[in-house]
């Protein structure tokens, strides 16, 4: 497409998905966002010709102009808008699709730590919001939304909506991630409940009174924390399967914690000890060449 029919379809973009959008002479003169993209499209042909400090030369004006960079290696994909553009930065080796959307202070940028593709590639369909940062040679798939303020620096899958700093997934197809991961759980403790049920009556466990077992008259029920209802460190004999659907599923996750957090603090302590060891082989290796 030539920069005439790039903007007419540009212009139709934004009177169909912005209602606050005037005329079309109006959308010419008053969008810095469309301004700043049609400036790019030129750059962009000067910069594939080989007049790269040309290029690079206007898009600076373009800068100047719309308070928008963009730098002419970009390669950016048909009824591309920038809404209430300003402070926007698009890299060189960002790949951007068709129909996407950005808002104000949006960097595509890179991290500073790669050479050759270095900037994100953004799918069909994105929409990246106020003030978000999409770092890295990374791919954000199709129909997938940047929250604001987010800074994303990890693949996207198509269809998610991604918030925070980090970015993380909070919707993916349409479904809560939160939603989703709730339902694994609770279908994994299902599963974990239904092969305790003992198969046969030679298999089921003696019901008997905690005084009986302390007396050592009766064997002990194993007292497993994950299986049994502790009360001051004696087994009660009821199992957790046996207890109110939320009560069973509060004291499982309590000491699924717990397990999380021991797990934790053994990891910590062996991280703490291999820095120590390797702050003291360093500090020999001084003493030795000293």
């Amino acid at each position: 497409m030539n920069i005439f029919s790039t903007m007419a379809e540009d212009i139709r973009t934004v009177q169909a998905t912005d209602p606050a959008a005037p005329s079309k002479f109006l959308i010419w003169l008053t969008y810095p966002g469309l301004q700043a993209r049609w400036a790019h499209v030129i750059n962009h042909w000067l910069w594939k010709k080989g007049l790269r400090g040309l290029a690079r030369y206007l898009s600076q004006c373009a800068r100047f102009w719309t308070g928008v960079e963009i730098h002419p290696g970009a390669q950016i994909g048909r009824r591309f808008f920038i809404d209430h553009a300003m402070g926007v930065i698009i890299g060189e080796t960002t790949i951007i699709g068709d129909d996407c959307v950005l808002y104000q202070n949006v960097t595509l940028g890179g991290t500073g730590k790669e050479t050759g593709k270095r900037h994100p590639t953004l799918g069909n369909n994105v929409m990246v919001g106020v003030g978000a940062a999409v770092l890295g040679s990374i791919t954000i798939g199709d129909n997938s939304k940047i929250g604001g303020g987010s800074v994303v620096v990890k693949d996207v899958p198509p269809n998610c909506t991604v918030v925070g700093v980090p970015g993380h997934i909070v919707v993916r197809d349409g479904v809560s991630t939160s939603k989703s991961a709730a339902k694994d759980k609770e279908i994994d403790l299902q599963k974990a409940a239904a092969a305790k049920i003992p198969s046969s009556p030679a298999e089921e466990p003696s019901v008997s009174s905690p005084d009986a077992q302390r007396e050592g008259t009766l064997p002990p029920i194993r007292a497993d924390h994950k299986d049994y209802f502790l009360n001051n460190g004696d087994c009660q004999g009821e199992r957790l399967e046996d207890l109110p659907d939320p009560v069973e599923r509060a004291i499982r996750n309590l000491y699924k914690r717990v397990d999380e957090l021991e797990a934790f603090a053994v990891k910590q302590q062996a991280l703490d000890k291999q820095a120590e060891r390797a702050a003291q082989q360093e500090a020999d290796q001084i003493d030795q060449d000293q």
